[in-house]
């Protein structure tokens, strides 16, 4: 058990690096805003008279790339059933889309650490009109939007500077948003209280002397095995998260998400008999309400599926596939969530966030930069001007 809403079950190699004991306690001691995000130590540039003075908006519009989105889209559809509120992404630059608007009812986030992301001011140039409110998320200095939002006499949160996109979703990036929403944002802080939980401190240790190991055998394929629809955005933030902070200097690990058990049908035999340079998790969330089976209407070779709901055979199927996986000495880890609410996808963020940076320390890696992407940002503007 990770905590007492995420059951974990680990890498079933015993891998227990003492370097990754001594990093994680040196990581502990360092005096990091980043970590502090995670904790109840942070305090957000945000003032409760914002959050009041836009709670009446029911229509939101997140404009922004990567993790300027990522972090709120995983807590906006993680959490949905909490929320009364409609929550719109603009995050790519698609041509053809057209999103729903109500007249003086739209309230535009724009978010964006640099306040010089050129999909940001494209679509922010197109989606914000007139009557719209807008608020700007961007760091405190003269960037195109910040400019944009003085021009437009909105408000603006300050980013921190300190904290890059993808591991910003549990300060002001992702928590207002999610006060937005209605949700608990101290709820989400949760270091405070894993740094004193030995089993999640013993998961982690191992979690990654596990991962470290199957680099070295050439497994570079982290495969998500993702069992819960409402989850797939936690994983695209998690993508992310592990793609641009370690793929670097001919390191990395490439995270793919594989939608369960729908995949049974397609990638499934591949991964039970293709190459073995993969390494899998399994993530499933148990949930209260799910659609029954019709009794009536099954036939008697079928019987065992009377009285069953879809969860349990969602479940049944997970259970069956993670026998298979041991049977074949196919590498996974499992993580079950008992309950979805604020606390449990804090402790996520916070479980993946310390994994990525004692992977980046083990690996001699800079996690928090992404020096050849700024290569195609500087060569698309060579091509525009």
């Amino acid at each position: 058990m990770l905590t007492k809403n995420i059951n974990f079950e680990n890498f079933h190699l015993k891998k227990n690096n003492k370097k990754i004991k001594k990093d994680l306690k040196k990581l502990l001691k360092e005096k990091s805003i980043i970590l502090d995000s995670l904790s109840t130590n942070y305090k957000n540039s945000y003032s409760k008279k914002i959050i009041l003075n836009s709670k009446n908006y029911k229509n939101v519009r997140v404009i922004g790339m990567g993790g300027s989105t990522l972090g709120t889209e995983a807590i906006f559809d993680f959490l949905k059933p909490k929320t009364k509120k409609n929550f719109e992404f603009i995050n790519n630059l698609e041509a053809n889309k057209t999103f729903k608007t109500k007249k003086n009812k739209n309230l535009n986030l724009i978010v964006s650490k640099s306040g010089n992301t050129l999909e940001t001011i494209s679509n922010s140039n197109i989606f914000i009109k007139k009557n719209d409110k807008n608020i700007f998320i961007t760091e405190n200095k003269a960037s195109y939007l910040f400019l944009i939002a003085k021009k437009l006499k909105a408000e603006i949160i300050h980013h921190n500077n300190f904290i890059g996109g993808r591991f910003s979703v549990l300060s002001e990036v992702g928590m207002f948003p999610a006060e937005l929403m209605g949700l608990n944002q101290k709820k989400f802080k949760q270091l405070n209280n894993l740094i004193k939980n030995k089993n999640f401190i013993n998961s982690l240790i191992i979690n990654v002397s596990n991962t470290l190991f199957f680099l070295k055998k050439k497994k570079f394929n982290s495969i998500i095995l993702n069992y819960d629809d409402s989850s797939k955005n936690l994983f695209k933030w998690y993508q992310q998260l592990i793609a641009e902070s370690l793929g670097k200097k001919r390191n990395g690990i490439l995270p793919l998400i594989s939608t369960m058990p729908k995949d049974n049908h397609s990638l499934m035999q591949l991964y039970l008999d293709g190459p073995k340079n993969n390494f899998f998790t399994f993530f499933y969330v148990k949930e209260k309400n799910s659609s029954k089976i019709i009794n009536n209407k099954i036939l008697p070779t079928h019987d065992y599926l009377k009285n069953k709901d879809l969860n349990q055979i969602i479940y049944a199927q997970k259970l069956a596939t993670q026998n298979i996986f041991l049977k074949k000495k196919i590498p996974f880890r499992s993580f079950e969530v008992n309950l979805r609410n604020e606390k449990t996808l804090g402790e996520l963020f916070s479980f993946f966030i310390l994994e990525t940076i004692l992977l980046a320390r083990a690996l001699k890696l800079d996690p928090y930069n992404q020096p050849s992407v700024e290569l195609i940002k500087t060569e698309t503007k060579k091509i525009l001007i």
